[in-house]
């Protein structure tokens, strides 16, 4: 008898069956693997993200598929999606090695934890039902709070992930509920349904109300937005920077993809309630994000609020139809690959005995070695929307989106976000002032292996690339999601 991968309707899932494969295998792998050899750990982990992200390009197809009986779906943003969270997570992977060899946290528990975690993305990225969604933001949420915790000397590691795991089980309880209502306004957890009966008038529209007001305020949570904010700075400045990189970059990924499941696809219906929404929480975090950020000497706190705020952009751009969702996918790439360049160089300036920390760690970064002060002065350049670069042409697209949305009020929030951005820019200049022109405090040469320093100089290469020829990307993006609908 002949069969095949679509016989079995897994084809969809080729890439999660090849990366939990990997897994295991890594798993069993490092059971035989000595502390000395723990690069051998290292190199199968990126080898696992590299086969899985090989696995998506080989199942690409042009048309969405649909598997396990409609709930889980690979269409055009769900690839591409995939295969950002598989290349960024191998990146990470790389910048980790050197600071985790010399924190002693360069276990096989950092790389399966992060790889779960990578297993728990591609779920909620290809969800098509609330049950596959909440599974893997489950998948996700429990693999952060692990790797949180992975310096189990440290104090503030350990509260930085109590911290995260009792604010988490509150937002995970609170999207059940909001799961539940939608249930019993509809009848249905799949999206499709829920679409259709919302579309044929058969819900209870209160309840229905109801339900997205809940599930908008877990989604925030996943985002960082604020009001619940509250976990961020404490779990960048708690965690391991190598575990702070992963929990900054590439889950933002999976959170932009996850909301545009539930709320583009599912509740597109009750778009007016859930925009107002997003629209306020985009406010919020523009406001609170900058304005907190000004006030931080620590680097990692700093970095932190700066998150709340690139949230409120992504928010900004569920605004503009399908070409905010464009917008927000792109800026979502584009601060994956800002915030791991950033993290990459305080992790390659960190060394045995001294984490770097607060901003006055980088004073007179570019006379010690030029090169991460050029690369950081990317990355903060960038992330305050400076062209040529990738995070300028990302506000740029957020603000073409929302000027060409519908809404009367869309052209007061674009001027709020310039503005909101232009006092943003205060705090990503400061870092510039003190690595150029604050005389160092430390003579010592500063670490990093060669494939750190070489990924690290494609990483900073990407942020010109993609902002002086955007289009090499947004026409990607495009046509993902153009196959999507």
């Amino acid at each position: 008898m002949n069969w095949n991968w679509t016989d079995l309707n897994i084809a969809a899932a080729t890439p999660e069956i090849v990366l939990l494969c990997a897994l295991f295998a890594v798993l069993l792998a490092d059971l035989w693997t000595s502390d000395e050899n723990r690069y051998i750990t290292h190199y199968l982990s990126i080898g696992a993200m590299l086969a899985a992200a090989f696995g998506q390009i080989a199942v690409w197809s042009a048309e969405p598929m649909v598997a396990f009986n409609g709930m889980y779906v690979a269409d055009g943003v769900a690839q591409l999606s995939k295969l950002a969270v598989y290349l960024g997570t191998a990146v990470l992977f790389v910048y980790a090695k050197p600071y985790n060899q010399s924190r002693g946290i360069f276990k096989g528990e950092f790389y399966t934890l992060a790889m779960f975690a990578a297993v728990g993305m591609s779920v909620m990225i290809s969800a098509s039902h609330f049950l596959t969604a909440y599974v893997g933001l489950e998948l996700l949420s429990l693999a952060l709070y692990a790797m949180i915790a992975l310096r189990r000397d440290s104090a503030q590691a350990s509260e930085a992930a109590l911290k995260y795991f009792v604010l988490g089980a509150l937002a995970s309880g609170i999207l059940l509920y909001g799961i539940s209502m939608v249930y019993g306004a509809t009848g249905s957890l799949q999206f499709q349904e829920i679409f259709l009966a919302a579309h044929a008038g058969k819900v209870n529209a209160w309840l229905l109300k109801l339900g997205v007001l809940f599930i908008v305020a877990a989604v925030a949570f996943k985002f960082g937005a604020a009001p619940f904010h509250m976990w961020v700075a404490d779990v960048y400045q708690g965690a391991p920077t190598s575990v702070t990189a992963f929990v900054g970059s590439v889950p933002k990924i999976a959170a932009t993809v996850f909301a545009f499941r539930i709320l583009v696809s599912g509740l597109a219906l009750q778009m007016g309630d859930w925009l107002l929404m997003f629209a306020g929480l985009a406010v919020l975090s523009l406001i609170v994000g900058n304005l907190a950020a000004i006030m931080q000497t620590n680097i990692k706190r700093m970095f932190a609020f700066s998150t709340v705020s690139h949230m409120g952009f992504i928010l900004l751009a569920f605004l503009g139809s399908v070409v905010g969702i464009q917008a927000a996918i792109y800026y979502a790439v584009a601060y994956v690959l800002m915030s791991l360049a950033g993290f990459g160089v305080l992790m390659l300036i960190s060394r045995a005995g001294h984490e770097c920390d607060n901003i006055s760690d980088l004073a007179g970064l570019n006379q010690r070695n030029a090169w991460y002060a050029f690369v950081m002065l990317l990355v903060l350049f960038s992330m305050a929307g400076i062209p040529p670069l990738v995070g300028f042409y990302a506000k740029f697209a957020v603000l073409q989106a929302l000027l060409g949305s519908n809404y009367a009020w869309a052209t007061a929030l674009a001027v709020f976000a310039v503005v909101m951005s232009l006092i943003g820019a205060f705090y990503y200049l400061r870092v510039v002032k003190v690595m150029y022109f604050d005389p160092a405090q430390d003579q010592r040469e500063l670490g990093g292996d060669l494939e750190s320093k070489w990924i690290l100089s494609l990483n900073a290469l990407l942020l010109l690339v993609w902002g002086v020829l955007p289009s090499t990307l947004t026409d990607w993006i495009a046509t993902a999601i153009k196959q999507t609908f």
